[in-house]
């Protein structure tokens, strides 16, 4: 069914020429840039490292728990600060968590991130880890509340933990880990944040003004029209656009 379904018959031949044309710019977008060489210098780039040296998946999550939560800027200041967490880490995440010697002042471990905000993060990690072995049993709000330690919001577009989930439930292999068996990929929301509401509304995938969860959903189901198993794939679709577009 196309995301242009609702517009009346009477312009329908139109709308369904402009279907074609934005569905296969989507497609070629997605296919070209769903590939490991855009990524080299992306936060994913980290739990990729830990999941290539053969760490637990417990060591894989905690590097994607903080390589989210530090994506945003620019590229080469995440990567910079993502280096310097796992340095402090001594790249053994999980025994640091575990070990509960965390660094914990007021500087600044990234832009307004500071190493006791880092600190409280991992303490909220070791209270998961002392229960329950693997992070895929939280859903986007529990993990919002349980490890971010961030106020319930039905209606947080909650990117960072979006993006996480992304990485670790997809399963083509190319650039996210796959290593969440137990969650459906078709169920996984877009990571919204500014530049791809941008590029969502350019192209028309949603008309909603609101930078929220229902807006990454409303973008999430115009995706799951055409990957209704892989919604997420769109998110590759988007960062093409992004990229031909600058």
């Amino acid at each position: 069914m196309s995301f242009f379904a609702n517009i009346s018959s009477k312009y329908f031949p139109i709308f369904a020429l402009m279907d074609e044309i934005l569905e296969g710019k989507l497609r070629s977008w997605a296919q070209k840039y769903d590939n490991l060489e855009y990524f080299k210098e992306d936060p994913v780039a980290f739990p990729r490292l830990f999941f290539q040296r053969g760490a637990s998946l417990q060591d894989i999550e905690v590097a994607a728990v903080f390589a989210a939560h530090f994506a945003w800027g620019r590229r080469a200041m995440i990567v910079r600060d993502c280096n310097r967490l796992f340095d402090e880490m001594s790249w053994k995440p999980y025994d640091y968590i575990m070990r509960g010697n965390w660094r914990c002042d007021s500087t600044s471990a990234h832009r307004t991130v500071r190493w006791s905000e880092v600190a409280a993060i991992c303490s909220r990690l070791k209270d998961f880890y002392c229960q329950a072995p693997s992070l895929e049993t939280l859903d986007a709000s529990q993990m919002r509340t349980r490890i971010f330690g961030q106020k319930e919001d039905a209606k947080a577009a909650n990117k960072k933990i979006h993006m996480m989930r992304r990485w670790m439930v997809r399963r083509d292999g190319i650039v996210d880990l796959g290593l969440w068996k137990d969650t459906d990929p078709a169920s996984l929301v877009i990571p919204l944040d500014v530049h791809v509401y941008d590029e969502a509304s350019a192209l028309g995938l949603t008309t909603r003004r609101a930078k929220d969860f229902a807006t990454a959903l409303e973008i999430t189901d115009a995706f799951r029209e055409i990957w209704p198993q892989d919604p997420c794939m769109g998110d590759f679709a988007l960062f093409g656009y992004g990229i031909d577009k600058g």
